[in-house]
């Protein structure tokens, strides 16, 4: 799949999340090009279907993202 608009600030944070998600056996990405390129990701999962494992992963990274904002907001 592709991340349109998206760079490798939150493509790194996908797919190492991915890497800790039940089932993920593979998870890379590419970026063609630094400035236009589009970044690909491929994954590959033994048990558990890619998508659901893509949603779980995002649920989790969602959850931390709130959870770092929260404990941000108060300094």
């Amino acid at each position: 799949f592709e991340l349109k608009g998206e760079t490798h600030t939150f493509c790194n944070a996908l797919r190492k999340e991915l890497e800790l998600t039940k089932g993920v056996e593979l998870s890379v990405y590419t970026i063609d090009h630094p400035l236009v390129g589009v970044p690909k990701f491929q994954i590959e999962t033994k048990g558990v279907e890619p998508r659901k494992a893509l949603k779980d992963a995002l649920k989790t990274l969602k959850k931390k993202a709130d959870d770092f904002k929260k404990e941000a907001s108060k300094f």
